[in-house]
C-alpha cells in the first residue's frame, strides 16, 4: 500500500539522476561499502560502486540526498508501506480525506494545509495531524480575507509527498479526476471514516431538509467514483450526476453527519 520507499523518492526531482529513487540507492550502496571499508576515501569508493568520486564526496561528509532524507523520515514515522488494516494507514487516509476535501497541498514545497469548515473544527484537524505523529500551528487566523488553516509544524514536506503518492494532488485540485486508489486498500471502515470526513467539509447544509449535497469543480469521473465509494459504505440512497453527488436524509443519517 503507498505510500511506498520507491513512490515518494520519485515525488523528488533531480538534474543526474532521472529516476530519484535511483540516487537513494547509490546513496546507500555508498554507505554500505564505507562501512565495509571504512580506511576507504572518496576516490577508491567512486571506482568500486563505479561513481564519481565528487558525488561520492559529499555522502562520505554527511551529505545526504533530498529523497533519501525524506525516505528516511518517512520511515521513522511509520508511513512506508503502512499495512491496511493498521493504524497508520487508517490515519494516513483519514487526513487524506481532510487534504481533498477542505485543503491542499503546495506545490513549491509540498507541505499540507487544510482548512476548518462549518462542520469541521481546527481541534479536528489538529487530532487528524497528531494521529500520524506531527505537530501543528494555525496560520492565518488574523489575517483579512484569508482562510484559517491548520498545517504541520515540521516534516510537512515529507508528509505532503506522502499524501501525493497516495492520491492526493499538488496545487488546484479541479483536475484531479479519481479518488484515491488506496481507499479500496483499507478495510470498509475507514472508507466510511473518509467519506464521513468528505462529506462534513464539502456537504451543503440545507435549513428546510436534511438532504445533503456535495458539489465539487471536479471531472465526471471523480464525482462519479466518489459516489461507488458512498454506495460501498452506506445501504440508504445516493444518487450521482456530472453537477454533484445527493445523499438523501436517511443517507446522512446513516453517516452520522449533523
Amino acid at each position: 500500500m503507498q505510500p511506498t520507499a520507491q513512490a515518494l523518492a520519485r515525488t523528488y526531482s533531480d538534474r543526474v539522476y532521472p529516476d530519484p529513487w535511483e540516487k537513494v540507492l547509490d546513496y546507500r550502496r555508498v554507505l554500505a561499502y564505507a562501512a565495509e571499508h571504512p580506511d576507504a576515501g572518496r576516490v577508491r569508493v567512486g571506482r568500486a560502486l563505479d561513481l564519481p568520486p565528487s558525488r561520492v564526496r559529499g555522502w562520505l561528509d554527511d551529505g545526504v540526498p533530498d529523497p533519501a532524507r525524506g525516505v528516511h523520515t518517512a520511515s521513522q514515522h511509520g508511513w512506508l508501506n503502512p499495512s491496511p488494516d493498521g493504524d497508520i494507514a487508517a490515519a494516513l487516509v483519514e487526513l487524506l480525506a481532510h487534504v481533498l476535501a477542505g485543503g491542499s497541498i503546495a506545490v513549491k514545497h509540498y507541505s499540507p494545509a487544510v482548512a476548518p469548515g462549518e462542520r469541521v473544527t481546527a481541534a479536528e484537524i489538529r487530532r487528524a495531524f497528531e494521529r500520524v505523529g506531527v505537530e501543528t500551528a494555525t496560520r492565518n487566523a488574523d489575517v483579512p480575507n484569508r482562510a484559517t488553516e491548520v498545517v504541520p509544524t515540521r516534516d510537512g514536506t515529507v508528509l505532503g509527498r506522502c499524501l501525493v503518492t497516495m492520491g492526493a494532488p499538488i496545487g488546484v485540485k479541479t483536475t484531479l479526476d479519481r479518488v484515491p486508489a488506496v481507499l479500496w486498500d483499507v478495510p470498509r471502515s475507514v472508507r466510511r471514516s473518509f467519506v464521513q470526513i468528505y462529506v462534513r467539509h464539502r456537504g451543503l447544509r440545507y435549513r428546510e431538509k436534511s438532504t445533503t449535497r456535495i458539489q465539487v469543480d471536479r471531472p465526471s469521473s471523480f464525482i462519479e467514483e466518489l459516489g461507488d465509494v458512498l454506495e460501498d459504505v452506506l445501504d440508504e440512497s445516493v444518487t450521482a450526476a456530472d453537477a454533484g453527488i445527493t445523499i438523501s436524509a436517511d443517507a446522512v443519517r446513516e453517516l452520522g453527519v449533523e
